[in-house]
């Protein structure tokens, strides 16, 4: 019950947050990297003070492990690459990019449709966690309502130039 409203949580706080910013970077004051920028300076010091908070084992979980930083190089690889490079910066830059150019009710339900499929087809393949068929239709009721979602037709305001402003052609 603890992970369901965890992710529901986590879920509203998203959805939110990333109207929030699909609005800033509508407003054209602010470009997708200052406001991933903006994101992670004020994100990670929370991020940090609820681990400082947390790392004896509140939120109903166990303890964080004291010696992390000396854990096994393969671990700490993945925690680098997979969880720092690639969830950590290149999603958010491709996430906050496709924000810039596309409405945030197709984004949102794309990238967030395609990270769980993704993730229960690598977790079979390589955590071999268990695969059944109702974890296949479920993944393909998500897809196919996604591109129900979001298919056929856009609400993205075209950008226009004009000749008055030097950039029309």
């Amino acid at each position: 019950m603890k992970a369901v409203l965890f992710a529901l949580l986590a879920g509203v706080c998203w959805g939110v947050g990333e109207v929030c910013t699909k609005s800033v970077l509508h407003s054209k004051e602010v470009g997708p990297l200052t406001a991933i920028a903006v994101r992670s300076l004020v994100g990670l010091p929370l991020i940090w003070l609820v681990w400082f908070i947390a790392k004896d084992g509140i939120f109903g979980s166990s303890p964080e492990p004291k010696n992390w930083l000396s854990a096994d190089k393969a671990v700490l690889a993945k925690l680098v690459l997979g969880s720092g490079v690639l969830a950590g910066a290149a999603a958010m830059v491709a996430f906050y990019l496709a924000l810039k150019f596309g409405p945030v009710s197709q984004v949102k339900p794309i990238a967030f449709c395609v990270a769980p499929a993704v993730a229960v087809i690598l977790g079979w393949t390589v955590l071999r966690e268990p695969f059944e068929v109702r974890k296949a239709m479920a993944v393909a009721l998500i897809l196919t309502g996604v591109v129900l979602l979001t298919g056929g037709t856009t609400t993205a305001k075209p950008e226009v130039s004009s000749a008055a402003d030097g950039q029309g052609s």
